[in-house]
């Protein structure tokens, strides 16, 4: 019986992970088409995200193509400390921050208030035909953008400037003006993708019990107040959430738009990390001191969510994670 026994406590945690494994062999065999359908997404995140990572290493190095990764010498923080140390720093970190905070402030309550307006339509036809609207300029390359903001903005020939002169005032450098320069950028974000930023925010909309509507309307409250009382506060935990997430992101403000509307007049308050890695990495050929300012941005970013989501957690919302 002692042997038996013995036998018997011997062999399970051998038939644990048997039955595990078949578990795991079943569930991917009954859900082989979803896999498939991730594929994909996991591909990419794997090759262009997470396979890349490795490269951050030539930031501690005096890369050399030449020499590659394994042959680089090793210079330790010396790359952080000639950032930090450079007066450029100063001039980046400010156009970086003023940049994404007006994009946070103006640009992240807007497709919220452009959520909640789409879900007050109730004529399905014209709904979509406003939502085909303001999604369309997400479409557009930020090369289509530039191209016709200076359309309608340049001092010489824009649309904007002849109307001014055609009405008795004078032009206004609208490009070349650094005091507009950030306002610029702001409403080229707004223009373009806050219609794109509402997909998220009618998905959670659409998600709300229709009995707290009701039970709102018994109350006595209109439109307005359904909005404030039961609509926001349904959704706050998808704002909640998609505010860390942009805070993540609060040191990308998009290389592309501001290299194509950086010139001369504006380089001052246009030159972020982005355009300066660009300038020291690609035409300079300084490619581990450019990886070092990207990793810098990075763990800005990542402290920042981290701390918005611990913050998150202690006033009792869900977080990211």
């Amino acid at each position: 019986m002692a042997a038996q026994s013995e036998w018997h406590l011997g062999s399970i945690p051998e038939a644990v992970p048997q039955s595990r494994w078949k578990h795991v062999l079943h569930g991917l065999r009954r859900d082989k088409f979803l896999y498939l359908l991730i594929a994909p997404g996991v591909l990419f995140f794997l090759i262009f995200k997470y396979v890349p990572m490795w490269g951050v290493v030539i930031a501690f190095q005096d890369y050399s193509p030449y020499m590659g990764v394994s042959g680089s010498p090793w210079v330790g923080f010396d790359h952080f400390i000639r950032f930090f140390s450079n007066q450029d720093f100063y001039l980046l970190f400010r156009n970086t921050m003023a940049i994404s905070l007006l994009s946070l402030v103006f640009f992240f309550p807007l497709p919220i208030l452009l959520a909640l307006l789409l879900n007050e339509l109730r004529n399905e036809v014209y709904k979509k035909w406003i939502q085909s609207i303001v999604y369309m300029p997400h479409f557009l390359s930020w090369v289509i953008i530039a191209g016709i903001t200076f359309l309608l903005l340049s001092q010489s020939s824009g649309i904007i400037n002849k109307m001014l002169v055609s009405l008795g005032a004078a032009k206004y450098d609208f490009l070349t003006n650094e005091n507009s320069f950030w306002i610029l950028l702001t409403v080229q974000n707004v223009w373009k993708e806050a219609g794109w930023g509402t997909i998220i925010f009618l998905a959670a909309i659409a998600g709300v019990d229709p009995g707290l509507y009701e039970a709102a309307k018994i109350d006595g409250a209109g439109r307005i107040r359904q909005a404030w009382h039961v609509t926001l506060p349904a959704i706050r935990s998808v704002i909640i959430v998609l505010f860390i997430l942009k805070l993540g992101h609060i040191m990308d403000v998009g290389f592309e738009q501001v290299f194509l509307m950086m010139n001369g007049a504006v380089s001052n308050v246009a030159d972020v990390f982005e355009t300066y890695a660009y300038r020291l990495g690609i035409q300079q050929g300084q490619f581990s001191f450019s990886t070092a300012v990207g990793l810098f941005k990075s763990v800005v970013g990542l402290i920042l969510a981290i701390g918005a989501n611990k913050l998150a957690k202690r006033f009792g919302e869900e977080g990211v994670y």
